[in-house]
């Protein structure tokens, strides 16, 4: 799966990147977001596989594209069988993030993506629209922090795994009201917190690489983004766990203000998870036997640049980790819009 078709992934992120990033900066969240799910979708249209959209936009009556079942590629055509044999072709699963921190991108603020996971059928978790309790954290932490212990016991053990004064650890904590104690116990503990609005995806991946100056992700965010962030971090042998979260009152968000705790409780039990307190390791959300990430960057961030525009063209940064090739690699693209452009510029 990695060489058939891991080149092409990086494609598909690249064009919903691109397409985002013309609406950057210009208040439209939902339209920088509709643009990236139709690019994405196109690409993704383009290449020899089985696909099936896991997690996505929403339900199919809520998204018309890129809905959750949605199937992908050109092998599941009507008329595939004029292109490839559908039956030789492994059937794969996808979570797809068109348009990660559409806040962030509408606002011209630093963060937002293109990202998506793939996996074999069966190898992501289908995570239902629901919140999710998250710690991500470096491979060195990897099965010695605990979700299930306090924030201070984490940075004890995060200081010790990481040689480091605890005063030196950055937590990155999303800036919610439900997230004010969690904070203070941070600060009380020692370590500094770099507060986000959006985008806590690219945050968890940070944990994982040195010199970002990002040692931990704590915190409630997006349970669907749980699952692509558990992906890369699987790839990368950092460290992620996460537990989902069904009480309204912990939320403490107007999106579920109509919710109780028992409808989210039959809703998880109506979707066949049984324990729903469950903490859930990397390896399980992302549970293939091969695993593959990709982002592009639509604004700059810790890992990636944004897209960058020049006359005939544009440049943009991307990622893409294989759990397959046990790689990393940081793509660096020119996008000719122009053909006849005489030479690149690389700025």
């Amino acid at each position: 799966m990695d060489n058939v078709i891991g080149l092409e992934i990086i494609e598909v992120v690249e064009q919903a990147a691109i397409a985002s990033a013309r609406w950057m900066g210009k208040g439209d969240k939902k339209m920088a977001d509709q643009v990236a799910v139709d690019a994405m979708r196109n690409r993704m249209n383009q290449i020899h596989m089985r696909g099936r959209i896991v997690i996505g936009e929403g339900e199919r009556d809520e998204a018309p594209m890129l809905y959750i079942g949605e199937e992908v590629g050109i092998c599941t055509r009507p008329d595939a069988a004029q292109y490839c044999n559908p039956e030789e072709l492994i059937e794969i699963d996808i979570a797809v993030d068109p348009c990660e921190g559409t806040n962030l991108c509408a606002y011209g603020q630093p963060g937002s993506m293109a990202v998506l996971a793939i996996s074999e059928k069966g190898g992501l978790f289908a995570a239902p629209d629901f919140y999710m309790k998250k710690l991500a954290a470096p491979p060195a932490a990897k099965g010695k922090v605990d979700i299930r212990y306090s924030a201070t016991e984490n940075l004890k053990i995060l200081s010790e795994c990481l040689d480091r004064a605890i005063d030196e650890l950055v937590v990155v904590v999303m800036k919610r009201d439900r997230h004010n104690d969690l904070i203070q116990e941070i600060r009380d503990a020692g370590a500094r917190v770099q507060l986000i609005t959006d985008g806590d995806v690219s945050a968890a991946l940070s944990c994982a690489f040195s010199g970002t100056n990002i040692h931990a992700l704590m915190g409630i965010g997006a349970a669907p983004e749980g699952v692509i962030s558990a992906a890369a971090m699987r790839a990368l042998g950092g460290h992620f766990q996460g537990q989902l979260v069904y009480d309204p009152a912990v939320v403490m968000t107007k999106e579920w203000a109509n919710r109780t705790r028992e409808g989210n409780l039959e809703e998880l039990k109506k979707a066949g998870i049984t324990d729903p307190d469950k903490v859930y390791e990397a390896e399980e959300l992302a549970s293939g036997e091969t695993v593959l990430f990709a982002a592009c960057g639509i604004t700059p961030g810790m890992l990636m640049k944004g897209v960058r525009f020049f006359k005939g063209g544009a440049r943009t940064q991307s990622l893409v980790i294989s759990t397959q090739s046990k790689t990393a690699r940081f793509v660096d693209t020119i996008h000719m819009f122009d053909q006849q452009l005489k030479s690149l510029q690389l700025y």
